[in-house]
C-alpha cells in the first residue's frame, strides 16, 4: 500500500501541501495543465527552489490578475467541470476538498451551503492550491495519508470579516476531531485550504512517522520566516509495512450514577443508532460507596462533536473523558452465502499469515434459527460448515488463501469519510479474485464495528 506523512511541523496551508507534492515527485508539468484548462484567465503557477531555515524546499506562488469575486460553492463545480485535464477522480477529490470548507463556512455564518459564499478559498490562489493537491496525490498513487498533530499557531489576522483569533472560525470548525498541537508561534500556522485537506484526506493522525519504507521526501515552504524554526511542511511518501490495517479512534467514557437503567439503555442505542462503532457499560463503585455505571463509547473522528452531544443530552453528565486510540484490525468484507436456508450474510476477516475468519451474521442466524425451530447455536454451527466447504470446494481443498502480500487480494475499496460527504474511494487490485455461485463478496462494504 502506498502512503503519505504530512509532517506539519509548523502548520499546514495549500501553497505548502502543492508545493510538498511536486517537491516529492508528482508532475508539475501535468498540474500546470490541469490548471490551465480550469479557463481562470492570466493565472499562472510557477515555483522555485528556496532556503528556509536553512533547508532546501520547494516554493509555489500563483500569478493572477486582481480580483473582487466571491464565488458559491456552484461556481466552483462549473470551474472543475470545465477543465479537460484533470481526470474524473481529482475533480472529485477536488470537491471534497471545497465541499468540506462549504461546510465550515455554513456553519460559522448560519447559512447553507448552496448558499454560502467563499472568501479567501474562494480566491483564485486557493482554487490552484486545491486543485492541484487533489491532482498530486492522485499522481503519486497515494491510498492512504498519515498526519502529525496539526499546530493551529496563535494570536490574530485580519480577514474579510474583520480581526479573527487564531484559529479562525472557518479553521476551528474543520478542525473539529482532529488532533491539534501546541506550536507557541504567534502567527497563523494552519490555514482554511490546509484545515480542509487535512479533514478531507488524512486517514490516520500519528505524532510519528507510521511503519513505512520512505521513497520520497518532499519539501513545502510556507511564505512567513520564524527565527526559531523551518517554515516547511514535509511530506514523507513510501510503501507502508503494517501487517494489519489499523485505524484510529476516539474512546469517549463518563461515569453515571444517577439515572435508571433504562435511560442508560436507551441512550446506548441512540450512539449505535448515530454510527457509534460500538457502545458499552460497566457497573462500578462510585465515591462514598454510591453505585455507578461507566458508560462507554467507540467512534471516528468524526463522529465526535455527534456522539458527545447524545451523551451529555441524554445523560445530562457534567464531563465525558475522550481518548485517541489506535486499533488494529482484520481486514474484513461483507459475504451472503447461499444456503440451503436461502441468501446467510456474514463477514470475513483476515490477517497476513493467519487463516481467514467467518462469521455469520446474527440477523441472518436467527431468522432461521426462527423458521426452522432450531438451536441458535446449530445454526450458526452449520452455516460456518458450510462456508468452509465452499471454500475447500473452491481452493481445492485449500481452505485459506488470504495471503495479503502475495498474489491473492480481494478489491477494497477504502472510503475516507470525515464531516458525511466524503467518499474518495482507492482500488487496491490484485492478481486473485474469488467468482463462485456458493460465496458472494460484496467489496464495497468495509465494516469497522465491533472492535
Amino acid at each position: 500500500m502506498r502512503i503519505a506523512y504530512l509532517d506539519c511541523s509548523t502548520g499546514i496551508a495549500g501553497d505548502m501541501t502543492l508545493a510538498a507534492l511536486i517537491d516529492a515527485g508528482a508532475d508539475d508539468g501535468v498540474i500546470r495543465a490541469g490548471i490551465e484548462s480550469l479557463g481562470l484567465k492570466g493565472v499562472q503557477l510557477k515555483t522555485e527552489t528556496v532556503v528556509k531555515g536553512g533547508f532546501r524546499s520547494t516554493y509555489v506562488k500563483i500569478e493572477h490578475p486582481e480580483q473582487h469575486a466571491h464565488r458559491h460553492l456552484s461556481d466552483i463545480h462549473k470551474i472543475l467541470d470545465r477543465a479537460e485535464a484533470i481526470t474524473d477522480s481529482q475533480k472529485s477529490l477536488a470537491r471534497e476538498i471545497f465541499l468540506a470548507v462549504a461546510q465550515a463556512e455554513a456553519r460559522v455564518h448560519g447559512s447553507t451551503v448552496d448558499k454560502v459564499h467563499f472568501h479567501e478559498v474562494g480566491a483564485i490562489d486557493s482554487i490552484v492550491d486545491i486543485v492541484g493537491v487533489a491532482m498530486g496525490f492522485d499522481l503519486l498513487g497515494i491510498d492512504q495519508v498519515y498526519c502529525s498533530y496539526v499546530p493551529t499557531g496563535s494570536g490574530k489576522v485580519r480577514i474579510d470579516h474583520g480581526v479573527c483569533p487564531v484559529p479562525t472560525p472557518g479553521t476551528a470548525e474543520l478542525l473539529k476531531g482532529i488532533p491539534l498541537a501546541d506550536v507557541p508561534i504567534e502567527a497563523e500556522l494552519t490555514t482554511p485550504t490546509g484545515a480542509a485537506i487535512v479533514k478531507t484526506l488524512v486517514d490516520h493522525f500519528s505524532k510519528s512517522l507510521p511503519a513505512m519504507t520512505v521513497e520520497q521526501v518532499g519539501y513545502g515552504a510556507g511564505t512567513m520566516d520564524f527565527p526559531s524554526r523551518a517554515n516547511i511542511l514535509r511530506l514523507f511518501v513510501g510503501t507502508a509495512i503494517a501487517s494489519a490495517d489499523f485505524d484510529q479512534v476516539y474512546l469517549l467514557e463518563t461515569n453515571l450514577d444517577d439515572i435508571s437503567g433504562e435511560v442508560i439503555g436507551y441512550t446506548k442505542q441512540k450512539l449505535l443508532d448515530e454510527g457509534a462503532l460500538d457502545v458499552f457499560s460497566m457497573a462500578i463503585q462510585m465515591k462514598k460507596e454510591r453505585p455507578g455505571v461507566i458508560l462507554s463509547a467507540i467512534c471516528r473522528p468524526d463522529q465526535l462533536e455527534t456522539m458527545e452531544t447524545i451523551i451529555f443530552h441524554e445523560t445530562a453528565t457534567f464531563g465525558i473523558r475522550r481518548q485517541l486510540i489506535e486499533r488494529s484490525k482484520r481486514l474484513r468484507e461483507s459475504i451472503t452465502i447461499d444456503s440451503d436456508w436461502g441468501p446467510i450474510e456474514g463477514k470475513l476477516g483476515w490477517r497476513d499469515g493467519e487463516p481467514a475468519v467467518f462469521t455469520p451474521e446474527f440477523k441472518s442466524c436467527s431468522k432461521v434459527a426462527k423458521e426452522q425451530g432450531m438451536p441458535l447455536r446449530e445454526v450458526y454451527r452449520t452455516i460456518e460448515a458450510w462456508y468452509q466447504k465452499a471454500e475447500m470446494d473452491e481452493d481445492d481443498g485449500e481452505v485459506y488463501g488470504h495471503d495479503l502480500q502475495g498474489g491473492h487480494s480481494h478489491d477494497h475499496d477504502h472510503n475516507h469519510d470525515h464531516d458525511g460527504g466524503h467518499d474518495h474511494n482507492h482500488d487496491h487490485d490484485g492478481g486473485h479474485s474469488h467468482d463462485q455461485d456458493s460465496v458472494t463478496r460484496y467489496n464495497d462494504t468495509v465494516m469497522d464495528d465491533e472492535i
